[in-house]
């Protein structure tokens, strides 16, 4: 049990229209939170949850010595539409056709709101789709936002990462099982299979299987499997197919549509967004990240008031950004985290 106190809840926001019109109805919001709030409602940080990912799998940068300490800060990590916690397409048929991160960012935000009394926010920590949502939340709430870390992740989603994202879509459609409009009629095994392994190729780099650090035999740290076969059915596989197919293909949706500045407020105008940002802001991509380039955030950077590029010196990739059993990379993360929280 952890040292500090913990709680969790469903926040039920009721029938909430989308950017597109539609109707997500009855919408949940999963959520927990670690630490307690101080009285003065300043030492808040909230912390979005990542593709396919649950709070759960990313508790483990929170503690008094982790990335995110617990004992300081009141720390809220709020579960993204369609992972399976809040509202998702496994668990609400008429789920809609695109939730997009502006969405789930304006329904944080009323949560927060109603459950705690917080209308400001001290840090938004976001890794990979939680760093969009940081992003949204510094772009779409700009007085109500000190600081945000953007941990492998960028203002709008770039040409090169789509093309990822609906290779896998399109690997998703191919299964027998989808019926259209990324719903399926039996969990598509050997589709999520292929999914898996197609995954493995983007997420960590070049580099990190040179050196063979997905083997148990390459340099430490490493990922443990005995041979290659292992680490993508281990690692990759199993992951991705332990989630319900409809949930991954509509998060992938949300990846793919992530802009901050696709909203009547910048109306498409992404460098009006950018500027519009008052947060303090840690730009932190990795080296070798294949998603979420270091020339993504650079271009972003003298874009934004008052922010620092502080690329991840890594060959581990995306993974680099949220890197659980690479003690060197969570050194470093921690570092630049509370180097920016101490501003």
């Amino acid at each position: 049990m952890p040292a500090w106190p913990a709680q969790q809840g469903l926040f039920e926001a009721g029938d909430v229209t989308l950017q597109s019109g539609a109707i997500l109805r009855r919408a949940r919001l999963s959520w927990k939170a670690h630490g307690t709030l101080s009285s003065a409602r300043d030492n808040v940080i909230v912390y979005p949850t990542s593709y396919g990912a649950q709070h759960q799998d990313l508790e483990w940068l929170i503690g008094p010595d982790g990335v995110l300490d617990p004992t300081r800060w009141f720390i809220v990590v709020p579960d993204m539409f369609g992972n399976g916690l809040s509202s998702s397409p496994s668990d609400t048929p008429d789920y809609p056709t695109l939730v997009t991160a502006h969405d789930n960012v304006t329904v944080q935000r009323r949560a927060l709101a109603s459950l705690f009394g917080i209308d400001r926010v001290a840090c938004v920590y976001g890794w990979s789709m939680g760093a969009l949502q940081a992003y949204h939340w510094a772009a779409l709430f700009p007085d109500a936002v000190d600081r945000i870390v953007v941990n492998c992740g960028v203002a709008r989603t770039s040409i090169h990462n789509q093309v990822f994202l609906r290779g896998l879509m399109a690997t998703l459609e191919a299964a027998p099982e989808h019926v259209g409009n990324g719903r399926f009629s039996a969990e598509p095994r050997a589709a999520k299979k292929a999914f898996g392994r197609i995954y493995a190729g983007w997420a960590l780099s070049q580099d990190f299987y040179r050196e063979q650090r997905h083997l148990a035999s390459g340099p430490v740290p490493n990922l443990g499997a005995p041979d290659l076969e292992i680490f993508l059915r281990t690692d990759w596989e199993d992951r991705f197919g332990a989630r319900p197919a409809a949930n991954l293909y509509a998060q992938l949706r949300t990846w793919d549509a992530a802009d901050i500045s696709a909203n009547s407020l910048y109306n498409g105008d992404l460098e009006a967004a950018l500027r519009a940002i008052r947060a303090k802001v840690l730009l932190m991509p990795g080296e070798t990240d294949l998603y979420f380039r270091v020339a993504d955030n650079a271009a972003e950077l003298p874009l934004l008031r008052d922010a620092v590029l502080h690329p991840i010196p890594s060959i581990w990739g995306h993974r680099a950004g949220n890197p659980v059993p690479n003690p060197e990379d969570t050194a470093f993360v921690k570092d630049a985290v509370r180097t920016l929280l101490a501003r």
